[in-house]
């Protein structure tokens, strides 16, 4: 929470979770609606009135004569959400439950995107830097990582290292995300490049039917090899009760997913993972 009079910010405040419930925002026509497009309508700030700010309260009151008692100051405040600590397995919900203009519920059909890879750095709460060290930051980042730079040294675009490759949010470029109606003003993320809160999709949960009765099923990984109890297996399966069958990884993301299920990589294996995608 920030005071947009005096800019002060209030103590961040930390809520535990289970799972991730995000609703999907509105969807822009032409465009296909992504797992991403409702993260980052989770975190987007919003404006909170009315909030009374006991910073600009103080500043009021050193500005009377003889202390005299002022009314608390209210002001407006903008209100962002972040994640403070990613869970090892995280557990996204995708909110299905609308309500029609007569107030009766409907569900939402609409299919979101998403991958079998899910980079979480840019979700994730940092501690502020102190503006003089970030400008020193800024600075240094804009010598050596800005497009279309060696060493800090402008270059064509034919000169630049060969076997370089944009970086990809969630399987969309970031720049996508520039969308015409300015709902998601995103630059692109270098810090994602080699991402430290990488995930690999583990399960996901179907539900078929309507806002009163319907039917689940989980799409999942197989169990894996009992000589190899560490690795991940790349067969998926389709459950339905007692009913089991093999299922690709492709009719997995085309699913209409209510819930997914994402395990984090480590540092050591996640990279080697990152360019088996890419390979592919």
């Amino acid at each position: 929470m920030v005071c947009k009079h005096c800019e002060h910010q209030s103590p961040v405040r930390y809520d535990t979770f289970d799972s991730l419930s995000l609703s999907i925002p509105a969807a822009v026509w032409g465009r296909p609606m992504t797992l991403d497009h409702c993260l980052h309508h989770f975190i987007s700030s919003e404006s909170v009135k009315d909030v009374v700010c006991d910073n600009c309260t103080k500043i009021q009151a050193e500005g009377t004569l003889n202390g005299q008692s002022i009314e608390n100051q209210r002001t407006t405040f903008v209100k962002q959400l972040k994640l403070g600590k990613l869970p090892q397995c995280l557990c996204i919900h995708l909110q299905r439950l609308s309500w029609s203009n007569q107030g009766t519920p409907l569900k939402r059909h609409e299919h979101v995107q998403f991958n079998e890879f899910l980079i979480m750095d840019i979700y994730k709460y940092r501690i502020p830097v102190h503006k003089s060290s970030q400008n020193e930051l800024n600075q240094r980042h804009s010598e050596e990582t800005t497009p279309g730079t060696k060493d800090g040294i402008a270059v064509k675009p034919s000169e630049q290292p060969s076997g370089t490759k944009p970086v990809f949010m969630n399987g969309a470029c970031p720049s996508s995300f520039l969308m015409s109606s300015g709902t998601f003003p995103l630059a692109a993320f270098p810090e994602c490049s080699s991402p430290v809160y990488l995930y690999r999709l583990m399960a996901v949960v179907v539900h078929h039917g309507d806002m009163h009765s319907g039917h689940f099923v989980t799409y999942r990984r197989s169990p894996p090899s009992p000589k190899n109890p560490l690795s991940v297996s790349s067969q998926w399966l389709w459950i339905s009760d007692d009913t089991v069958r093999k299922a690709s990884l492709q009719e997995v993301l085309s699913s209409s997913a209510y819930l997914l299920f994402y395990e984090r990589i480590h540092s050591r294996v996640q990279h080697q993972s990152l360019e088996l995608r890419v390979e592919e």
